[in-house]
């Protein structure tokens, strides 16, 4: 989850920016964070969601978002370079919405750990993707990072990293 956390870091979204990592027999496989498609103009730059500057609703939201999710980026960037993540698990910095649950059952994912829940203005389509899971038999578990495990990160983050300690 910490290197999702980092992934996220990357994100030009303004509202939201969000992580995910791949792995599959302890190997990470693809990273992804959200963004704009490549040759897009970033949110960030411009300093304005896209989206949100045209005051579209929010049930029409992804129809008009020019970024990319997280999981979608790393699903694809595992598709480009040829891999499997048939059997993996993906760690998202928050629970996926529709769009990227189906790709996540679609690309052969069995497990999903997501950090916060996803609470979008649309009960009835939070509970239709949960359930989009659920019935794919895909496991979904939330992990809360422990308050020591942020302060090791943190200090860690800190100092020389490739200091010699013995």
């Amino acid at each position: 989850m910490m290197l999702a956390k980092l992934a996220a870091s990357r994100s030009t979204c303004l509202s939201r920016p969000t992580g995910a990592v791949v792995v599959k027999d302890k190997q990470v496989l693809a990273t992804g964070y959200n963004g704009s498609l490549p040759g897009q103009a970033h949110c960030c730059d411009e300093e304005q969601c896209f989206r949100r500057s045209l005051q579209w609703s929010e049930a029409e939201k992804y129809d008009m978002c020019r970024s990319a999710h997280a999981e979608a980026n790393a699903i694809a960037l595992a598709s480009k370079k040829g891999m499997s993540l048939e059997g993996g698990t993906i760690y998202c910095t928050l629970e996926p919405c529709i769009t990227c649950s189906k790709l996540i059952v679609m690309s052969g994912i069995e497990r999903v750990v997501y950090e916060y829940p996803y609470d979008s203005p649309v009960p009835e389509r939070d509970r239709f993707w949960k359930k989009v899971l659920a019935s794919s038999n895909t496991e979904v578990e939330q992990l809360i990072i422990k308050e020591e495990t942020i302060v090791y990160a943190v200090d860690f983050l800190k100092h020389d990293t490739s200091r010699r300690r013995l």
